[in-house]
């Protein structure tokens, strides 16, 4: 017997009990999907979160106080922002921002909207923090020392108080002060877990301290790098400069933290892989599952066929082409299982998943699928090799 003929078998015998057969594929099916879109999943969140991270600009830096607002700290002050301006100490800083921020209640009219993240800041904040205006402008140098009382919004901002009016040149209450609004930011994606980062308003640090957070310290300090390569040096030198300035905290430790977006991506990206990892490993036990119904299927199978196989052995059937058979039954049953789990993972990959727009990694589908295989030649070895030893004799007597 040749093995076209062999195969001709395995597929006859996949055939005679189509119900049987589909239900043992279903379990196959279930944890090819399974493993593909969990994983999906947690690369889909995880480019989520670094390109919120990337926003931010590779070659920024955030410097933030070490002390957790613990009473009689220092903090961070515009001072100590100023002389990370120096140009003989750091020569390679290229902007300087000093940050405050808080939330109010912002009333155009009869409409109040809650921004969550109210930021004083300076204009150059816009450019190192990946932040442009899609309508209207940013303030200005001036606009920041006279403590104008400007502001540009978010896109959600706009859209709660201003819906079908053109936000520019409107004024709004914020904190019992006036605000004009001179500008709309450009639309940021979301992503989940986050705050949304469209709900946010930005204004002159001296009006905002004026009127909403007073003089007090500034919540972080955002330092623009001259260049990305140039992220190590920069950190050196403001590391320099704030270590005569800042206090330091208990035990000796630096009063300041130093963040860059480059550190965050990285520690974001190990920790998704290990996130993704879990996933998929949750999910190929569904795999193992599935193999195990291979199994057992393929044992009642062999009982049911005991007789034929006595009769193919009798006519010379050979105990190798016993074998073949039911194994390539069983892998075949686990290949279209999986080509069926592969099919119905890229559907659900169309479709948002807890919040998170999945990604497919055509690793991850080629893995599952040669997985599913090697399931069927693992789990369908156990009955074959028992179809093949079973003796003519003994076989033939079986009813």
């Amino acid at each position: 017997m040749n093995f076209f003929e062999i195969i001709r078998f395995a597929l006859r015998g996949v055939a005679v009990n189509k119900l049987r057969s589909g239900l043992t594929m279903l379990g196959i099916l279930i944890g090819v999907a399974a493993v593909i879109l969990l994983v999906a999943v947690g690369n889909g969140s995880a480019k989520a979160v670094a390109d919120r991270i990337s926003a931010l600009g590779t070659n920024t830096l955030t410097v933030m106080s070490a002390n957790g607002g613990s009473a009689g700290a220092r903090g961070l002050t515009l001072a100590d922002a100023d002389a990370l301006t120096d140009p003989v100490l750091a020569p390679d800083v290229k902007s300087v921002s000093p940050v405050v921020a808080t939330s109010t209640t912002m009333v155009y009219g009869g409409t109040s909207h809650t921004v969550n993240n109210f930021v004083g800041t300076t204009p150059s904040y816009f450019t190192a923090s990946n932040t442009p205006v899609a309508t209207g402008s940013a303030f200005g140098a001036d606009d920041n020392t006279e403590g104008r009382r400007v502001v540009v919004i978010g896109q959600t901002v706009a859209e709660d108080l201003f819906p079908g009016v053109d936000p520019v040149g409107q004024q709004i209450t914020a904190g019992g002060a006036l605000f004009t609004v001179i500008g709309v930011l450009a639309e940021k994606s979301e992503s989940t877990g986050a705050s949304d980062p469209n709900d946010i308003a930005i204004a002159p640090i001296v009006a905002v301290r004026q009127v909403l957070t007073g003089y007090g310290a500034v919540n972080s300090i955002l330092v623009e790098a001259a260049d990305s390569k140039m992220v190590s040096t920069v950190e050196s030198e403001v590391g320099v400069i704030l270590d005569e300035r800042v206090p330091t905290g208990s035990g000796g430790t630096a009063g300041y933290r130093i963040r860059s977006a480059s550190q965050l991506l990285q520690t974001q990206t190990a920790t998704a892989d290990t996130f993704t990892t879990l996933l998929g490993a949750v999910a190929a036990i569904s795999l193992l599952v599935g193999g195990i119904g291979i199994t057992n299927i393929m044992l009642v199978t062999v009982t049911e066929r005991t007789r034929e196989i006595g009769i193919r052995k009798a006519l010379g059937a050979q105990r190798r082409t016993i074998m073949t058979q039911f194994l390539i039954e069983a892998t075949l049953l686990s290949f279209l299982g999986g080509g069926l789990g592969v099919a119905a993972a890229l559907i659900g990959a169309r479709f948002s998943i807890a919040g998170v727009t999945p990604v497919v990694v055509p690793g991850s589908v080629v893995l599952a699928l040669g997985v599913s295989v090697v399931i069927g030649l693992f789990f369908g070895s156990l009955p074959a090799a028992r179809a093949a030893r079973l003796r003519p004799i003994d076989a033939l007597r079986y009813e």
